[in-house]
C-alpha cells in the first residue's frame, strides 16, 4: 500500500451504530470510504483477505471469539496487521490478542474513535516496516548465498589452477616444481620422526632413437605411459612427477631400500610389458636410480635427489634397463658411491 493510497479495511462489528460511526470516522479521515463492514466472524473469513491492508476487529462476536478469528485469519495471511477493539474490562482479552498476533488493540472508552485513525496509520507503518524487513533478509539471504556459490567457484578455481601450476601439461603427474616443494616438506618429515624416505630417479632408455624413429606424437604417447605406470603402482601418500624431458621421480615416505627397490623392479616390468603390447619389437626400457635416508644418508633434500640422480647415471653405465641402489661409504660418509642391488 503507498502512502498516498487510503488503506483498504476490513471492518469486522455486530453493532451497526458503532460500525457506522467507525466508516465516518476513517472516511474523514482519509478522505474517501475504504471500509468494508461485515457482522461476524463467519463473514469475515468468507472475505478475500489479500485484497485489506489492515483488519478492525471487535473482541466479541455473534459466532465466536475475537480471539478464534486472529487465529483463523492468521492461518490464512500470516502478515495481515490485525487490530481489536474491546471494551474497558477486556483488557486481559486484549493482552491475550496480542499475544495470538494481533498488532494492537483500541479500547472504547471516551472519545476511542477519534484514535482509531491514528492506530491503523501507526499499525500499518508497522506492517510495511515488517514487510521492508522481510524484503531485506530475503534480499541478504540471496546475496549471502550467491557469495557462497560464488566463493564456492572461486575456491574450485584456486584448487584448478594450483593443480595446474603442480602437474606436467603432457603426463599428468606432477611437475618438477611441485616435485620439489614435496620433497622439502617430506624430508624434513622424516628426519623430524626417524622415518625413511626413498626416491626413485627413472630415466627412459633409448628414447632419443624411439623420439626420432616413431616421431614426437608417439615418444608423448610413451612419456604418458610411462606417468600411467608410476600412478598405478604408487601409494596415496606417493609423489610420483615428471622432472624434466624424459627424466620421472617418485618420492616414497615412510619407504625402506629393499621395498623402494621392489616397486622400481615392479615398474620397469610393467612399463616394458606396456611398451611391447603397444609397439610390437620395440625393446625401450627404463633405468632406475634409488637413494633413500637410512642408506645413502643425504645431508640434504637436493642431496638425497642427487644421489638417486647418481644412482641412476650408474644404472645407465652399467648397461641400461636395472635398478642401482645408492649406499654411502661406511669410512668416507661423504663421499658416496653407487652400489647395484640384486
Amino acid at each position: 500500500m503507498s502512502e498516498h493510497v487510503a488503506p483498504q479495511v476490513l471492518l469486522v462489528e455486530d453493532d451497526m451504530d458503532t460500525a457506522a460511526l467507525v466508516r465516518v470516522t476513517l472516511a474523514n479521515h482519509f478522505g474517501v470510504d475504504r471500509v468494508t463492514h461485515v457482522n461476524s466472524a463467519g463473514e469475515a473469513m468468507r472475505q478475500d483477505l489479500s485484497e485489506f491492508d489492515l483488519v478492525l476487529s471487535d473482541l466479541n462476536l455473534p459466532d465466536g471469539s475475537g480471539l478464534e478469528l486472529i487465529d483463523a485469519m492468521l492461518s490464512v495471511r500470516m502478515d495481515i496487521p490485525i487490530v481489536m477493539v474491546t471494551s474497558e474490562g477486556a483488557l486481559e482479552k486484549a493482552n491475550q490478542a496480542i499475544r495470538k498476533g494481533a498488532y494492537d488493540y483500541v479500547v472504547k472508552a471516551g472519545d476511542y474513535l477519534f484514535s482509531i485513525p491514528l492506530v491503523v496509520e501507526k499499525n500499518l507503518a508497522i506492517w510495511q516496516m515488517k514487510l521492508q524487513n522481510m524484503r531485506l533478509h530475503q534480499e541478504l539471504e540471496q546475496t549471502l548465498e550467491e557469495l557462497r556459490i560464488k566463493n564456492h567457484q572461486l575456491e574450485e578455481a584456486v584448487d584448478e589452477l594450483e593443480r595446474q601450476a603442480a602437474t606436467d601439461p603432457l603426463t599428468g603427474v606432477a611437475n618438477r616444481r611441485h616435485i620439489e616443494a614435496t620433497l622439502e616438506r617430506t624430508y624434513a618429515e622424516a628426519v623430524r620422526y626417524g622415518t625413511d624416505l626413498a626416491c626413485l630417479m627413472i630415466d627412459l632408455d633409448a628414447f632419443k632413437q624411439f623420439n626420432d624413429s616413431r616421431g614426437h606424437i608417439h615418444g608423448d604417447r610413451l612419456l604418458q605411459m610411462m606417468a600411467k605406470v608410476l600412478t598405478v603402482n604408487c601409494r596415496r601418500c606417493d609423489v610420483p612427477g615428471r622432472y624434466g624431458g624424459d627424466e620421472f621421480v617418485v618420492l616414497m615416505p615412510h619407504t625402506t631400500p629393499t621395498v623402494g627397490q621392489q616397486v622400481g623392479r615392479r615398474i620397469m616390468n610393467q612399463f616394458v610389458g606396456t611398451v611391447r603390447a603397444a609397439y610390437p619389437g620395440e625393446t625401450c626400457g627404463i633405468s632406475i636410480g634409488v637413494a633413500c635416508l637410512s642408506l645413502s644418508r643425504p645431508a640434504s633434500a637436493d642431496q638425497l635427489v642427487a644421489l638417486a640422480d647418481r644412482a641412476l647415471y650408474e644404472a645407465k653405465q652399467q648397461g641400461k634397463g636395472r635398478i642401482v641402489v645408492h649406499m654411502a661409504e661406511q669410512s668416507q660418509p661423504d663421499i658416496p658411491r653407487a652400489a647395484q642391488q640384486v
